[in-house]
């Protein structure tokens, strides 16, 4: 099947069905449709640090390459790409916490914070916002801000959202309220109307 096709028209599930039967082609393909998109996930989900969301890009595709057959075909990749990209940003949330605790460090230096100066409003671009809003997606808890970037950043729908956190359409609705409204009261500066 997947020889008389461009593979590039293939869907992802069906390129998946061509990485486990050892298609490296298929791989090549996946990787260049999600790459990016995980490469940005994981910055935005580990404290914008270059570094470890190349790293954990990194890890996921090998991942990816060395077990393709726990891709469950009963779903859509791209809903379990994010479910196993969620994951491993949990576990390393863990990771942290116990090193953190461990060591007795400082908290990480986004959580704090100085919107009230007085040259700050006359600064208002495009830039400041986007850096302001990632420092306010950094002071949210996990469920929130995951909530967040799976809808605003991956474009994923309700329903998408709620396959990959295992939670209902209801509670993702719920969330996205809650951290939109938080983050229009944190944001209020840049409302220019």
């Amino acid at each position: 099947m997947l020889l008389f096709k461009n593979k590039k028209d293939l869907t992802d599930e069906q390129l998946m069905q061509g990485v486990c039967e050892g298609d490296a082609a298929c791989f090549g393909i996946i990787y260049d449709r999600y790459a990016d998109k995980m490469m940005r996930y994981f910055y935005r989900m580990l404290g914008q640090n270059v570094t470890r969301a190349e790293d954990f890009t990194q890890d996921i595709f090998t991942k990816l390459i060395e077990k393709p057959n726990l891709f469950d075909t009963g779903k859509k990749f791209s809903t379990w790409l994010y479910a196993v990209a969620l994951n491993m940003c949990k576990n390393e949330y863990r990771r942290l916490e116990v090193r953190r605790n461990t060591l007795n460090e400082e908290p990480h230096p986004n959580k704090t914070r100085d919107m009230d100066s007085d040259n700050f409003v006359d600064r208002i671009d495009k830039k400041t916002f986007l850096k302001m809003l990632d420092v306010e997606l950094g002071l949210l808890d996990e469920k929130h801000r995951t909530t967040f970037l799976l809808r605003y950043q991956e474009e994923m729908s309700i329903k998408e959202i709620s396959e990959v956190l295992g939670i209902s359409e209801g509670t993702i609705k719920s969330r996205l309220f809650y951290t939109l409204r938080k983050l229009s009261e944190k944001l209020k500066v840049f409302d220019l109307n």
